[in-house]
């Protein structure tokens, strides 16, 4: 799931709807909470901070029904002066950004998307791109990592109004609120990590996203969007280490050195103003999280499942 989760941050600026805010959301938070270390929000000070920025885990596409925003990272975003995603949601909406991907996004050395399936991934991959109504036929030399990103359509796809993201929620009450927003990384080197990856290996993720897209009511993603809800990090973190068994040497590129790449970046952007970041859940927990990784350079990482009184 982590490694689909990045693709989905190049379609956001696509995307359209109003935010849901379940009534039930600070109960939800309330949800395993005996272990404290487990919170969606938290408060990054000390060291030569002046004022507190904000940490926030998102998943990546969450049933309309399953959003929630509690109390709390509606206080932190309310006091802060810029958001920060994973990419800047608005490069999205470059032009020129855009048509200089097309030529990172083809394979090299002729190879088609037919090379590398069996002859009955490739019907179930060709299908989903029929029902969205994209002929797999133009797309058969673009990298199996960028078609994952491009086949969220029907099904359990952001677009068909079923599912929805944290990420496009936050960017519109930014946009509301008038606050700058900025990435911690750039759409160029997330491109560069689909090269770190064979093209047989992208080919199963490709296969494992669009049947994730057309099961979101499985038993693995409700488990998901139930640790989601819990705010139960250590949950997601032992559920994602399990799905990675397949992974193995890819979940540095993937996950681990973009954690340890980020933190400079942070810790630039929290100097100059108090900074909401929103990232997936993914990146907060175990040793080589961004919570540890923060705690290691000196920074006092302060879980907020409730907004303390004032």
């Amino acid at each position: 799931m982590k490694y689909i989760s990045l693709l989905y941050l190049l379609l956001l600026s696509t995307l359209r709807g109003t935010a849901q805010v379940s009534p039930t959301a600070d109960s939800l938070a309330q949800a395993g909470a005996d272990n404290p270390e487990n919170s969606l929000l938290w408060e990054i000070s000390g060291r030569d901070l002046s004022e507190p920025s904000y940490l926030y885990g998102t998943i990546h596409k969450i049933g309309i029904d399953d959003i929630f925003l509690t109390t709390a990272p509606e206080k932190a975003f309310d006091r802060s002066e810029r958001v920060a995603f994973e990419i800047d949601l608005k490069e999205m909406n470059n032009l020129g950004t855009m048509l200089s991907l097309i030529g990172s996004s083809m394979m090299d050395g002729g190879t088609r998307l037919r090379d590398l399936l069996s002859e009955e991934d490739y019907k179930m991959v060709d299908a989903h791109f029929q029902k969205v109504g994209m002929p797999l036929m133009l797309f058969e030399r673009v990298k199996p990592m960028f078609l994952s990103a491009m086949s969220a359509g029907e099904g359990g796809g952001l677009q068909s109004g079923k599912v929805k993201s944290y990420e496009m929620e936050f960017m519109k009450m930014a946009e509301t609120d008038q606050l700058e927003t900025a990435g911690l990384e750039t759409i160029e080197y997330q491109m560069s990590i689909f090269d770190s990856i064979p093209y047989p290996v992208q080919a199963e993720m490709l296969v494992e996203s669009i049947r994730s897209e057309e099961n979101t009511d499985s038993d693995q993603f409700a488990e998901m969007v139930r640790l989601y809800k819990a705010q139960d990090l250590e949950g997601m973190q032992a559920m994602f280490e399990d799905e990675e068994g397949g992974l193995g040497e890819y979940e540095d590129v993937m996950l681990n050195n973009r954690n340890r790449n980020w933190i400079p970046v942070m810790e630039k952007m929290m100097r100059e103003k108090v900074t909401f970041f929103a990232v997936g859940a993914g990146h907060l927990g175990g040793d080589a999280g961004v919570v540890a990784l923060l705690r290691a350079e000196g920074y006092t990482l302060r879980p907020l499942r409730e907004w303390p009184e004032e």
